[in-house]
């Protein structure tokens, strides 16, 4: 197993990426190709007394980077010897299984649709990352930023790539797949969320996915839902919703244990618990969004990743690479086209 990994993405590269990659190796055994300035990666060896590359890690120079300014639509073409690009295309060539960048989403998600393609039948890759739950368990959140505007087809594709996710990664036997909605009422949403549901809900019958209706987003983070189907407007709302809560609720826990002797005293004893809980919450612990639909894994970091994120992101890119779902995920679009095919005949 092969990871591709942008050594200059990020805002706290190539140090970060470089040490993250280190520990990826040592940790899990991976190999790994730090793709970037050459000199600068050799320097944060040299900075941290590392004389020399350690067993199956490598060196790819890319002498450009691409800035977080650059218009997406154009990196591929201006930005060639980047190494968002030169990564990519090194994955596309089979250089390697995965290819873990923090560098620009919207950059990322462009090359990596141009450069290592689309499964085929997939209309858009979306983002899904898998958000800790109240049922001990994680919830898919798909599409959580890649597609601001969708069709109701993308919402239904969604849900397939996103339960094909859960199952071969998350180990979900039948993952429950709900949209997320206003109300649970099937009558409830706009244009958009009526005729997903409907779609979703054939699907269901079909036995392509196991559809439970729609879902509130108080609910998500309870557990309702192993996969939950949004359009990325609406997902990136609720995943920074969630981030945003859990930043509050830990701020104010920390400000409750100093209140007094006596509560500091109580943190002492549920310390272990609170650390515990903490780390669950932390996306460093995660590592990185899947970009889901993508024929070959790509990763995007978080942008602030530091080394035990890009360590993890490693990491979570070789466990995708692993479970292969491209071939299986296409199969289903098959077995989806199919059923319409039928349906429309039936008519």
């Amino acid at each position: 197993m092969k990871i591709i990994l942008d050594a200059m993405g990020g805002d706290n590269a190539p140090e970060a990426p470089v040490l993250g990659a280190l520990e990826a190796a040592r940790d899990f055994g991976t190999e790994i190709t730090l793709v970037g300035r050459g000199e600068e990666i050799l320097a944060v060896l040299k900075k941290h007394g590392i004389e020399n590359l350690p067993e199956g890690v490598d060196i790819a120079n890319a002498d450009d980077v691409v800035d977080m300014h650059d218009d997406p639509a154009s990196v591929i073409h201006k930005r060639k010897n980047s190494s968002m690009v030169v990564g990519l295309k090194m994955l596309a060539d089979g250089q390697g299984d995965a290819f873990v960048s923090a560098g620009s989403t919207g950059a990322l998600l462009t090359g990596a649709t141009l450069l290592v393609k689309r499964v085929k039948g997939i209309r858009r890759a979306a983002m899904g990352p898998a958000m800790p739950n109240k049922a001990s368990g994680k919830t898919v959140i798909v599409d959580c930023g890649a597609n601001a505007e969708c069709t109701p087809e993308f919402l239904l594709q969604f849900g397939l790539v996103g339960s094909l996710y859960a199952k071969k990664q998350l180990g979900v036997e039948n993952p429950r797949v709900g949209l997320l909605n206003i109300g649970t009422e099937d009558s409830k949403g706009t244009e958009l969320q009526k005729q997903a549901y409907t779609l979703l809900k054939e699907a269901s019958q079909q036995g392509l996915v196991n559809f439970v209706g729609n879902v509130e987003a108080r609910d998500v983070p309870l557990g309702a839902v192993d996969v939950i189907v949004c359009d990325g407007f609406a997902g990136n709302v609720l995943l920074k919703s969630i981030e945003g809560t859990a930043m509050f609720m830990g701020s104010m826990m920390k400000k409750m244990f100093k209140r007094n002797v006596l509560s500091k005293l109580g943190y002492l004893l549920c310390a272990s618990g609170v650390k515990d809980m903490m780390k669950l919450l932390d996306y460093r612990e995660i590592g990185g969004t899947p970009f889901l639909g993508i024929r070959k894994p790509v990763i995007k970091a978080h942008g602030s990743s530091d080394a035990l994120a890009f360590r993890n992101a490693v990491k979570q890119a070789a466990d995708t690479a692993s479970a292969d779902i491209s071939g299986e995920l296409e199969a289903e679009l098959q077995r989806l086209a199919a059923a319409k095919e039928g349906m429309t005949q039936n008519d």
